[in-house]
């Protein structure tokens, strides 16, 4: 009975051991398969971890940032419409002061160019100004359109001493980016009536929705994530209210329909890029003091980090799940995308059609009822639609600032559909 006890002891003994031998050889085999697999993962993902670091996601920091938030075109030629007699002028490279632009082989079609090259969304008139009329000095230069111009807007020009024809292009674009004058209020505050007469409240049946921008009479920009869920509406379905401050002032009957919905093609609903969305109106809206277009941006204009501009809508705030009854505004400061893009805010989840603006502390944001409302900043000129309120982690938290539609990036798409 001892033998056999003994005997049973042994071959147990025997059966861990071997089994312990095959697990060692099992655990080996399976490490040196994930160590290649390890290996060759890494080869695979070299290229993606050389964008994470350091350049997409960089570490956090404080320190200004050189590169522009939104980058305009680098152009040799300049342009500008007089405000006082409507005349078309333009800068060129290397010249002092303004030059006039000869009426010689001008076209209709460039008339459009240079105002949407000015922020504008279509021209309204152009005519020929007879030099006689106007007083001009014996220095004065000139720009004509080259005969036969081919290639890009700014090659078509050369530097005239004198107009052959004696007559110089006047020009005038549709209306665009100025309101009555309204006193500053701080940001946070109620915004007084006719201060943002582009902001438009987007209702789908009867509740609002999200925000919107006038870009013209019939047309209204919001983001693409306010539409794309509902796509399978009828448009008609959707009633655009503009003019308005307080949601308690809204009459069903003053909505305007939406004739028809167009979200960009590449629009992407879970990362958000291209969030923008263009409503065509059944009517167009009346302008007055209270309702009127805001301009786009500039095609040569930079901005930086840290320039002040505006957001604006009747936003969700942390503490109340309701939308507020009273049109909101926050200042708000343009944040440099590198910075955004760092590991302490976004990691690298903005796209080129994105911008932040906000404040690191979170103390004022965008929240979710600002959804397709306006980012504005001015110029010397004229109010531009700089962003369309589009995401952003929880409201007005630290490190979190909003997320915004950049526009500028955007502008082609934008003439082609309200063309």
């Amino acid at each position: 009975s001892a033998n056999a006890s003994l005997k049973t002891l042994c071959t147990v003994r025997r059966l861990f051991l071997l089994l312990g031998i095959a697990g060692l050889l099992v655990g080996t085999a399976a490490g040196a398969w994930l160590l290649a697999k390890h290996l060759k993962k890494g080869q695979l993902d070299q290229a993606f971890t050389a964008l994470q670091e350091p350049d997409a996601i960089s570490a956090c920091s404080d320190s200004e940032e050189e590169e522009p938030v939104v980058r305009g075109a680098r152009n040799r030629v300049s342009f500008r419409i007089n405000v006082a007699n409507a005349l078309l002028e333009a800068q060129v490279e290397g010249r002092p002061g303004w030059l006039l632009a000869c009426r010689e082989h001008w076209s209709l079609s460039l008339g459009t160019l240079l105002c949407r090259q000015l922020g504008y969304l279509r021209m309204t008139h152009q005519k020929g100004v007879n030099l006689m009329d106007i007083k001009v000095n014996d220095t004065q230069e000139f720009v004509q359109v080259r005969p036969h111009h081919e290639g890009s807007l700014e090659d078509m020009w050369q530097v005239r001493s004198r107009c052959e024809s004696g007559r110089i292009v006047a020009l005038k674009c549709s209306e665009c980016g100025l309101r009555p004058g309204a006193a500053r209020v701080v940001g946070g505050a109620d915004a007084p009536p006719g201060r943002w007469p582009w902001q438009v409240s987007v209702y789908q049946g009867s509740q609002h929705h999200c925000g919107g921008s006038v870009l013209a009479r019939e047309w209204i920009v919001t983001a693409a994530h306010c539409v794309h869920s509902y796509r399978q509406l009828q448009a008609s379905s959707w009633l655009v209210f503009a003019g308005i401050i307080t949601r308690a002032s809204i009459r069903q009957e003053d909505g305007v329909s939406v004739k028809k919905i167009i979200y960009h093609p590449l629009y992407n609903n879970n990362s958000l890029d291209y969030d923008i969305a263009l409503m065509k109106l059944q009517v167009p809206l009346n302008f007055s003091d209270a309702i009127r277009a805001v301009c786009l941006p500039l095609s040569q204009q930079d901005l930086f980090q840290g320039t002040q501009c505006w957001v604006s809508g009747w936003d969700t705030r942390p503490d109340q799940a309701q939308v507020t009854e009273t049109l909101k505004e926050a200042l708000v400061p343009l944040i440099g995308t590198k910075r955004c893009n760092s590991s302490c805010m976004y990691a690298g989840e903005l796209t080129a059609r994105m911008l932040c603006a906000g404040y690191v502390q979170g103390k004022i944001d965008a929240c979710q009822g600002d959804s397709g409302g306006p980012l504005v900043c001015q110029d010397e000129f004229a109010w531009r639609l700089v962003g369309i309120v589009s995401w952003g982690q929880g409201c007005a938290e630290p490190n979190h600032p909003g997320v915004y539609t950049n526009v500028a990036q955007l502008l082609p798409w934008i003439y082609d559909i309200t063309e």
